[in-house]
C-alpha cells in the first residue's frame, strides 16, 4: 500500500479518529532475530534455539523478541504515513501502552495498522499520537499494540 502523504504536520488533523492506512508485509526472518538478539544481549533459547523450541515451546518455533516488534513501528510509519514539508525532523517521543497479546513466530510476515489518535501544536513542533497495531498472518490476535508518541519539529 502506498504511503498518505500530507503537506505539513498541521495537515494531519484531517485523519484525526480515523485509520490513516496499513503498511506492507514484512517477514521477520529467523537472521533479523539473531541480529536483534545480538544488539540487545537478549539471546534467551526461545527466540535462537530452533531445535530446542520445536520441542519444548508452544510456539512449535522461535519467535521474535517483543521489543524486535516494538521496534518496526517506526518502519512501518514510513510505510503508512509522510508528512511532505514543515519538518525539520520528526523523532520517536515515546510510547504508551505497549502490550504483546500474541508471539511473531520466525518467518512470518506482520503488518502495522495506524490510526491518529491525536495532534496538538507545541511552541516548537506537532505532536502526534498514533494508535499502532501489529498483526500477524492469518493470526487471530494482535502481536504489538501501542499508542506511538510522534514529535514532528519544525
Amino acid at each position: 500500500m502506498a504511503a498518505v502523504i500530507v503537506d505539513t504536520p498541521n495537515s494531519l488533523t484531517q485523519f484525526v479518529g480515523k485509520e490513516i492506512g496499513v503498511s506492507d508485509w514484512l517477514t521477520v526472518s529467523q537472521e533479523r532475530i539473531a541480529q536483534f538478539a545480538e544488539a540487545t544481549e537478549d539471546r534467551q533459547w526461545i527466540h535462537l534455539d530452533r531445535k530446542r523450541a520445536e520441542k519444548e515451546s508452544p510456539y512449535g518455533t522461535t519467535i521474535a523478541h517483543g521489543f524486535l516488534t516494538l521496534s518496526m513501528i517506526s518502519r512501518f510509519m514510513k510505510d503508512v504515513i509522510q508528512v511532505r514539508t514543515g519538518v525539520g525532523m520528526a523523532i520517536n517521543y515515546g510510547l504508551n501502552r505497549v502490550r504483546f497479546p500474541s508471539p511473531v513466530r520466525a518467518g512470518s510476515k506482520i503488518r502495522a495498522r495506524v490510526t491518529l489518535l491525536t495532534i496538538k501544536e507545541l511552541p516548537a513542533a506537532h505532536e502526534a499520537a498514533f494508535s499502532v497495531i501489529i498483526e500477524s498472518e492469518g493470526g487471530d490476535k494482535p502481536c504489538c499494540v501501542a499508542e506511538s508518541i510522534v514529535r514532528y519539529y519544525r
